[in-house]
């Protein structure tokens, strides 16, 4: 659900921050008052094209924000993980910036991210239908998924588990296409990962090793030094050079506490040359145990020189860092064992790739009967929908193609796609390329009755799909809308008062000119400016006391329903 959307310098609109509700918001005003550009702001949130053509006049830039609550799907949440977008809190910040010299800025919660990854998480946030853009519906790759969700929990295991096959049927495939493809280069590649494995493996490599070995290098390398300065340290400390410092620091140390009662300052220093002695009688033990196991061993530094060097051999091909060399050692241990199980074993791997070919066309097979079931019963949905929209001659089938010999789908053996005769007589062809005008928004409210639940969209946005119907269809139609905002959250661009009057929510926009600049508002209507700008929807500028009743009529009856 949109819950918050602020917008500044967009086309004719300055500065709007507007807060939503759930169920239905309706967006009315004068033609040219910047109805469509709020909804051209949620689709551009959403991942539509930008362009530097949207900034206001005199602008840098165009900035907009909108808050969304987080879709309860497992499939949307594994796509906000996949990006690393946290969503904790069960909301989604999206914010959008378009410069001048055309930078396109995109954060979600904080993480930049880029058009592409964000029309993929705005198709489940919004769906926008208006007059020339029915998105999902006049989209045929979405009609199977469609169907797939109205069909239910019947098919679901059945599809997973063909999706599953068919995972196994493309390696399987992929596997021996390529070896087939180039023998010659199969064996080369073969013999060449079995000599890096070998040569990684035999080298024992730790992931810490390296800067151990270095560290050791360092000390033996700089024995002397070591050596000189530890011994100087003990032999001061202990007085083999001198008078002991540990001494002459106990000798001042009783000094001062001699002291000590004539002026609580000379405690202080007491304590402070008490501790002094202690820490430095550890420094002199410490120094004195080092230089007891201190050996230079001039084999071990061989040793070590001749490891670093092994290497930084296998760095120089395999990795920057030792860490990389690993990493890559897995991966290529990986492939070598999956080409030497090819290698060794391909009359294996025909065999199950022919079973796996068996279990798929199976598989299918019940996806298309399951599937041809859940379209009956879709089909005479929709014309139910229809009559209820006087569309009661129109007729809607789920055309369905089915894949030949082998040539398996991600999704089954099926490609399917909505079919619409609008009159008869008429022929039977593509949604798409049928329908039109008002036909086509009918014929989409009827369908999205029926899919509202199922799609999981949390906002649906209708940008005049009311346009050219009027009288018993534009009440229809309300009627679909409201339906609909039942299930998901729906905003509504209309110029129709039956549509109006069914919104739980209503919004008036306008545009005025100051010093000469046009800009957008936005007014949330109370039940008393409801029904004035009703009745200007119904009679247009000139509002009387008879449209003013028939207004509070049309919204007393909408509310009483």
């Amino acid at each position: 659900m949109l819950q918050e959307l602020t917008i500044d310098n967009l086309a004719i609109i300055n500065h709007l921050n507007l807060t939503f509700d759930d169920q239905m918001t309706v967006l009315t005003g004068e033609t040219g008052a910047g109805k469509s550009i709020i909804i051209d702001a949620v689709g551009l949130l959403a991942g539509s094209r930008g362009s530097t053509d949207f900034i206001r006049q005199g602008a840098g830039k165009l900035t907009l924000q909108g808050q969304f609550t987080v879709p309860k799907n497992e499939d949307y949440l594994a796509l906000l993980d996949e990006y690393g977008i946290d969503h904790e809190d069960g909301v989604l910040i999206i914010s959008r910036e378009i410069h001048q010299n055309g930078r396109n800025i995109i954060r979600v919660n904080g993480t930049l991210i880029n058009t592409t990854t964000l029309r993929k998480l705005g198709a489940g946030l919004v769906d926008i239908q208006g007059q020339n853009e029915h998105q999902l519906l006049l989209q045929p790759e979405h009609h199977l998924g469609m169907l797939d969700q109205f069909a239910g929990a019947p098919i679901q295991p059945i599809l997973k588990k063909y999706q599953a096959t068919f995972h196994e049927y493309q390696q399987l495939s992929s596997a021996i296409e390529k070896k087939k493809e180039n023998e010659q280069q199969w064996a080369q590649r073969l013999d060449m990962l079995r000599y890096q494995v070998d040569e990684i493996e035999g080298a024992n490599l730790r992931p810490d090793e390296e800067e151990q070995l270095e560290t050791e290098r360092d000390r033996l390398e700089h024995f002397q030094q070591i050596n000189n300065a530890l011994n100087m340290v003990v032999a001061s400390l202990n007085g083999e050079e001198g008078a002991p410092v540990l001494d002459q620091v106990a000798e001042m140390k009783t000094s001062v506490e001699d002291i000590s009662d004539f002026d609580p300052a000379f405690k202080d220093l007491a304590k402070g040359l008490g501790d002094a002695y202690y820490s430095l009688q550890d420094a002199a033990e410490s120094a004195s145990r080092v230089l007891d196991s201190l050996e230079f061993d001039p084999a071990r530094l061989d040793q070590i020189e001749n490891r670093l060097t092994l290497i930084g051999d296998l760095e120089h091909k395999y990795g920057d860092r030792l860490p990389d060399v690993l990493a890559y050692y897995d991966q290529i241990k990986t492939e070598l064992e999956e080409m030497e199980q090819v290698a060794n074993d391909d009359s294996d791997q025909e065999e199950r790739l022919a079973e796996t070919v068996t279990e798929l066309k199976q598989l299918g097979k019940q996806l298309t009967e399951l599937r041809k079931q859940a379209a009956q019963k879709l089909e005479n949905q929709v014309h139910q929908q229809l009559r209820e929209l006087y569309m009661e001659r129109a007729v809607f089938a789920v055309h369905f193609v089915e894949s030949a010999g082998d040539r398996f789908r991600a999704d089954g053996l099926d490609e399917v796609e909505f079919y619409m005769q609008t009159n008869p007589g008429e022929r039977m062809g593509a949604l798409a390329k049928i329908a039109s005008g008002g036909e086509l928004s009918r014929v989409m409210l009827a369908l999205k009755t029926i899919f509202a639940k199922n799609e999981g969209v949390t906002s649906i946005i209708f940008d005049e799909v009311d346009t050219g119907v009027s009288g018993r269809v534009a009440q229809a139609i309300a009627d679909k809308i409201k339906v609909i905002a039942q299930s998901s959250q729906v905003l509504c661009i209309s110029h129709l008062p039956q549509v109006a009057a069914v919104a739980q929510h209503h919004f008036l926009i306008q545009k005025q000119v100051k010093n000469n600049r046009t800009t957008t508002s936005v007014t949330p209507l109370d039940e008393s400016k409801r029904i004035n700008e009703i009745a200007r929807m119904l009679a247009g500028e000139k509002i009387t006391k008879l449209t003013r009743e028939h207004a509070k009529e049309l919204l007393s009856m909408e509310q009483a329903n």
